[in-house]
């Protein structure tokens, strides 16, 4: 049995179970049918077949079974899982509005401080429009991304400077990224004046393992969630361990908001300051000013600060470790970024943001990674508001929509040689095929009113540091490891090994880093 623990309860709630099932599944006139898919057992549905690892391969073997959409019982939850592009745009495209709705787990409402977020929150709640407004136009502005462009800078060449003191040993690669990712990430979190980078030195350790520790709990599967009357027993403890987490983070969060605002009123007093603002200064500002039909709580300034250093951090340091597996794996797809980083920048500076547009096979080389190797192979489940229909099939109100992106970015229909690492094909459908999820076939980070919103932050760590990584080393695997290019699957898709390689100094390109 799956849950053993939980076999006292689950015989008690067989009847409500099977009452929910049967109404929901009861045919009613001029009202399509639910999509096909397999059979399950009584109470708990599909969940014994589902195994434990890589939940995105077993739904792309049950799409080949069932088709593009295809649904399945887990527990009473009923849930909808689509596989092709024109079935995902009818969702993301077509019907945003009705299918912009999620289904939160507990621990993720806990985690978000009571779902004062963006990424969990309900679409239909009244501040959701204004939190969204928060984050997108104020504190991921063109101009407020510009503002913490130093910060930014600063991070990529202590990265660089850091992997120099294990020059030629081998190394955990995404441990580096991972490191330079956390760093930058804090800096513009409260980096924008040396009281905050000292602060943020202190605490880096303890969000660290707090995040670490989030993404393992969020990965797993939760009673909670899949018979929600059980949810107040916490039979695997999980919410008690998140309830742990969110209160060091609200500890943190606390004394870093105290001491801005003891340091802001000091510096209030200072004229002719030119300090960069970071984004909890932003933030502060906004609740400060109160005004211009904005009105944020300090939960909500916490959650908000949350949804960028958890998603911001992992996403970014993942994909930077799998981009440079896919570069050592495809040895001339390397020397062709090498290149064209030594074309661009040359051996008398260090790699900055203005390089970025010109180094467009690098923009290939990551896009093609996101292709094969989507952070969120399932993205985040949606559910629809009303009942609706996709496909030609009903998908009944509140409802669990998987949307396959790994499915879809694999689709030999819509790829040619789809397992195939190859950035070309990124260049001459460059336009198209962006991060903005315009187009269904290439959707890494969603589309529509709840697609990532960060997307342009994180493109710009991510591109500025692995392109100076690679301008200032030559990397190889070390002896005796292997570069797998397998994925284990959680909330955010890893690889199952680490890439251990070798960091080689190139010596006249290293030394711009090194000031």
């Amino acid at each position: 049995m799956l849950f053993p623990v939980a076999l006292s309860f689950l015989v008690a709630i067989l009847g409500i179970s099977l009452w929910h099932v049967w109404t929901i599944r009861k045919p009613k006139k001029d009202i399509a049918p639910l999509p096909p898919g397999p059979h399950g057992l009584p109470i708990v549905g599909y969940l014994p077949y589902l195994g434990t690892d890589n939940l995105h391969l077993v739904f792309t073997d049950l799409a080949a079974a069932y088709g593009p959409i295809y649904k399945l019982w887990l527990g009473n939850k009923l849930c909808v899982v689509i596989s092709s592009a024109p079935l995902a745009k009818e969702v993301v495209r077509d019907n945003d509005i009705t299918f912009s709705e999620r289904d939160p787990p507990v621990c993720a409402k806990i985690i978000t401080f009571g779902l004062n977020d963006i990424v969990f929150d309900s679409y239909s709640s009244p501040d959701w429009r204004m939190k969204r407004k928060v984050l997108v136009r104020e504190m991921l502005s063109h101009s407020s991304i510009k503002a913490c462009y130093v910060l930014r800078r600063e991070q990529v060449l202590k990265g660089v400077q850091n992997v120099a003191q294990s020059a030629g040993k081998p190394i955990d690669f995404g441990e580096t990224a991972f490191l330079t990712s956390i760093n930058a990430m804090m800096s513009m979190l409260w980096g924008g004046n040396q009281e905050g980078e000292q602060k943020g030195a202190d605490v880096w350790g303890q969000f660290r393992d707090l995040i670490t520790e989030i993404m393992v709990i969020l990965g797993k599967p939760n009673v909670s969630d899949i018979f929600p009357v059980l949810a107040r027993f916490d039979i695997q403890g999980l919410e008690k361990e998140m309830t742990k987490i969110v209160n060091s983070f609200d500890k943190l969060f606390n004394s870093m908001i105290e001491e801005r605002e003891n340091f802001s009123n000091k510096l209030s007093k200072e004229d002719g300051n030119t300090e960069a603002k970071d984004f909890l200064q932003l933030l502060l500002d906004l609740k400060q000013k109160n005004d211009s039909g904005i009105s944020i709580t300090m939960n909500q300034v916490k959650a908000l600060l949350m949804d960028i250093v958890v998603g911001g951090t992992d996403t970014t340091s993942t994909m930077m470790e799998w981009t440079m597996a896919e570069l050592i794996a495809n040895p001339e797809a390397m020397k062709k970024v090498k290149q064209e980083i030594d074309d661009v920048v040359g051996s008398d500076a260090a790699v900055d943001e203005t390089h970025l547009p010109k180094l467009r096979y690098l923009d290939a080389a990551v896009k093609e990674t996101f292709r094969l190797h989507p952070p969120m192979p399932l993205l985040v489940p949606r559910c629809p508001c009303d009942l609706s229909n996709v496909g030609g099939y009903s998908v009944p109100k509140g409802t669990r929509v998987f949307l396959n992106i790994w499915c879809i970015q694999r689709d030999p229909q819509l790829w040619e040689n789809p397992l195939e690492f190859k950035p070309e094909r990124f260049l001459t459908d460059h336009e198209k095929l962006d991060y903005l999820g315009n187009d269904s076939r290439y959707m890494p980070f969603g589309s529509g009113r709840r697609m990532c919103a960060g997307v342009s932050l994180g493109e710009k760590m991510l591109y500025s540091s692995l392109a100076a990584m690679i301008h200032a080393y030559d990397w190889n695997l070390a002896d005796g490891e292997e570069n797998d290019l397998i994925g284990l699957f959680g909330i955010i898709m890893k690889k199952k090994k680490p890439l251990i390689l070798v960091p080689t100094p190139r010596p006249s390109n290293l030394q711009h880093y090194m000031k």
